[in-house]
């Protein structure tokens, strides 16, 4: 039988895990706000200049190679990756690869908004990658570089050849700033400001190779596209969205707070550093996982194991036992317990993966947080389970 255990003392100092808005980066303060080109146009000089630092700033800490355009466009990542596949999708068949929530998301909008006649799905359970290896690339490929919901990662782009007659459009907002890049494999790649440098919500980066810029100069989509998705001006890219004049209004507060961000990011040693830090963030994790019996990691194969979205299952034979509905309740009282007490917020497994926990590890999370919040799972697990033995 489970007997209580006392509750830990030691919290973590911050308690926002949530995978997505994230936690802001470490000494983070509303100080930043006070930088904002509050109550001003981003439309004039200087706001032109501030949108245009934080594209300046994305290329300089990714690492992109020259001749691709970087540019901010509305609605988060959903915005600039629908954006891609309404501009580019059509002249190909187009594989779409799914594993986890958004990436069948892409498949819903192929199939029944785009329409497209020639369009596969290639589609693998939760915890689990596709088959990558006969993936057609004379085809369109759209694909998801890491899971949020499932917490299964691409283990690197080796399976992408680098002569191809398809594009890749790549949806990173997990990844990018966190995992390795190849951007030799890589014709669209989009994110959002709120994953892995916490930024705020509703803005969505969108970056086009050489190729992707290609096709979108030389092909035009059979079907209508709204406003906020136009980025050709008389057959060409809009060279201006991609050097800060962007679609719609923009948040200048938020701007400022990705331009603070990124400029943390530099501070700290740029993108090794950023890697580095998710990788040891994970690793805590992943390691009370391997040494703890009642949870275990919902990725089949270690080798595509997030760095950044930690998704795991009740692993209790009590608990698995029980029907789904009861599976996931339990699971539940886990989240709710640690909520009240404030050592972690927003825990939940999404709400179409399996009932269990979700757990951020990006760059801006502290390793020793995640270290103190380890015992309190521990406490919160054996609280449930008392629960639930009091309950039979």
């Amino acid at each position: 039988m489970t007997t209580a255990t006392p509750k830990p003392t030691e919290r973590p100092a911050n308690p926002n895990f949530s995978c997505g808005p994230c936690a802001k980066r470490p000494g983070w303060s509303t100080d930043v706000v006070k930088r904002a080109l509050l109550g001003r146009s981003h439309r004039s000089i200087e706001g032109k200049a501030r949108l245009a630092r934080a594209i300046d700033l994305t290329k300089s800490i990714l690492g992109v190679p020259d001749g691709f355009e970087v540019a901010i466009v509305p609605a988060s990542d959903t915005g600039a990756f629908e954006l891609a596949m309404w501009n580019l999708l059509g002249p190909r068949g187009v594989t779409a690869l799914a594993w986890e929530s958004f990436g069948k998301i892409w498949l819903t909008d192929l199939s029944q908004e785009l329409r497209l006649t020639d369009a596969i799905t290639v589609e693998a359970p939760f915890g689990q990658l596709p088959d990558l290896a006969n993936v057609d690339f004379a085809r369109d490929v759209v694909f998801t570089a890491n899971g949020t919901t499932s917490g299964v990662r691409l283990p690197n782009y080796d399976w992408i050849p680098t002569i191809r007659a398809g594009l890749t459009l790549v949806d990173a907002t997990s990844a990018i700033f966190a995992q390795p890049i190849d951007w030799s494999k890589a014709d669209v790649v989009t994110y959002s400001w709120q994953k892995v440098l916490g930024g705020e919500a509703a803005h969505g980066m969108l970056i086009l190779s050489p190729r992707a810029i290609e096709r979108l100069e030389s092909y035009t989509p059979p079907w209508p596209l709204p406003k906020l998705f136009r980025i050709k001006k008389a057959g060409k890219l809009d060279r201006a969205i991609f050097q800060g004049e962007t679609i719609n209004t923009p948040s200048m507060m938020c701007v400022e707070d990705y331009i603070d961000a990124l400029e943390w990011a530099g501070h700290v040693g740029g993108l090794p550093a950023l890697h580095a830090r998710a990788d040891a963030n994970a690793k805590v994790l992943y390691d009370w996982i391997d040494r703890t019996p009642w949870i275990a990691c919902l990725t089949v194969d270690p080798a595509t194991r997030s760095n950044t979205s930690i998704c795991m299952t009740i692993a209790d034979p009590a608990v698995r036992a029980l029907p789904v509905a009861q599976q996931a309740a339990f699971a539940r009282r886990i989240v709710d317990q640690l909520d009240a007490e404030g050592v972690a917020h927003d825990i939940q497994s999404y709400r179409d993966a399996p009932a269990g926990l979700r757990i951020w590890t990006g760059a801006t999370v502290e390793a020793a947080d995640l270290a103190a919040l380890t015992a309190w799972l521990d406490w919160a697990f054996t609280e449930a389970k008392c629960a639930l033995a009091s309950a039979a």
